[in-house]
């Protein structure tokens, strides 16, 4: 491969991107985190059909699924600086636009998720049997009650599959941030390429950890998974 690729500069490389990881990390366990939560709230309330809520959920829903990450991102970065900068200077003495550009990619990665995971809760929530909440609304629980001991638990279980592989896409995602400056493991060797001249190197380690974590991630999940339905035939 001549001058173009050289294991001895692999090697002197690899330790400097993965340690780069940790910035991708801290988007996708807060990302997912928040984006959790809302989607939780967001299947709710689509489930119940607030009227009002109810249709302006479908249209936050329709943009977030209708529109590239990379462009949700980009109106984050841009966007709330200049329509929310002078209230935040004003109330609390803070420039958004001297923000870390992380916080503008969760931000965007957050109210992704909580669209498309509200889709995977809210379908996950409407298959388990109407007969379960009447169970509990039989033996004196109330709504609240009845939803998060009975019914989240058994839906969380339909929707694991769907979140596992969402969970594995927001992580290869996170090689998007760099555009917006963020050093995460892909901007890494994106400035290890220009500094040395040498860009393979720095490419092809950074896809070795998105490939390794993948991996990783995916097994955990699948782990999770049967561990649950080794629970369920048990219990059955």
């Amino acid at each position: 491969m001549g001058n173009y690729f050289s294991a001895e500069r692999f090697v002197h490389i690899f330790p400097k991107v993965i340690s780069n990881l940790s910035v991708n990390l801290h988007i996708v366990f807060w990302s997912m985190l928040l984006g959790t939560v809302l989607g939780i709230i967001v299947a709710v309330l689509r489930i119940y059909r607030v009227p009002v809520v109810s249709g302006l959920l479908g249209i936050y829903i329709s943009f977030m699924r209708g529109t590239p990450l990379l462009v949700q991102m980009m109106i984050s970065f841009y966007g709330i600086p200049i329509v929310f900068g002078a209230l935040f200077m004003q109330l609390f003495g803070i420039n958004l636009n001297r923000l870390d550009p992380v916080i503008f990619v969760e931000i965007a990665i957050v109210l992704n998720e909580g669209a498309f995971l509200g889709e995977i809760f809210r379908g996950a929530i409407t298959s388990v049997p109407a007969v379960q909440a009447e169970a509990g609304y039989s033996i004196g629980m109330t709504g609240a009650q009845t939803f998060y001991r009975i019914v989240l638990p058994q839906a969380f279980k339909v929707a694991l599959p769907h979140y596992g592989v969402d969970f594995i896409g927001v992580f290869q995602n996170t090689s998007l941030v760099f555009i917006l400056g963020v050093v995460d493991i892909l901007g890494k060797a994106k400035t290890l390429g220009a500094a040395t001249g040498h860009s393979l190197e720095g490419y092809l380690s950074a896809a070795i950890v998105y490939i390794a974590f993948s991996l990783l991630l995916k097994g955990a999940f699948l782990l999770a998974e049967s561990r649950m339905k080794n629970g369920t035939a048990k219990n059955v």
